[in-house]
């Protein structure tokens, strides 16, 4: 049975509570869970699957001088590590109305990152029922993983958080 884990940053908000939600659909048998600052980079090679939680913020937040960009040193860390053989499901929050240029962007960021060292993307969530101008977190009517907004579409999230958990489930082999 492969090994898998989910990570989020940040804490306290609805990242969190997002990934609290996640992993009460798969189950603590199937899925380990920490949030990004407390994980130890030396157990990467003992997870098959990993699951990644994110919010989209400002563009501040990506900057290397941000001392709570854990993302950020998540891959400085890992930046020599292949991620070959192994799958990543995305979720991320952002809010659709204020920001409808920049929709979770952050998926995106996500995305380069695992594909820059040849992980494998699964968890792909479809466009329809959202409502955005632009987002560098999808391609060809596809978001690159689950996408939240707990600001104005709140009583969607458990649903999506369902129906996303059981795909991702199927397609790692969960």
């Amino acid at each position: 049975m492969s090994k898998s884990i989910l990570l989020y940053w940040a804490t306290g908000g609805n990242v969190e509570k997002a990934a609290q939600q996640i992993y009460a659909e798969l189950g603590a048998e199937k899925l380990e869970m920490a949030d990004l600052a407390s994980f130890d980079y030396h157990r990467f090679d003992e997870f098959d699957n990993f699951i990644f939680g994110i919010a989209t913020v400002g563009a501040e937040i990506w900057r290397d001088t941000q001392g709570d960009n854990y993302w950020n040193d998540f891959f400085v860390n890992l930046e020599n590590t292949s991620f070959e053989g192994k799958k990543f499901a995305f979720y991320g929050l952002g809010n659709q109305v204020l920001y409808p240029e920049h929709y979770v962007d952050a998926l995106g960021y996500l995305k380069k990152e695992v594909e820059k060292r040849k992980g494998t993307i699964v968890g792909y969530w479809p466009t329809e029922g959202y409502s955005f101008t632009d987002s560098e977190g999808v391609a060809d009517g596809k978001f690159f993983g689950l996408a939240l907004d707990e600001d104005f579409q709140k009583d969607l999230t458990p649903e999506r958080i369902k129906q996303w958990t059981a795909q991702i489930s199927r397609e790692m082999g969960l």
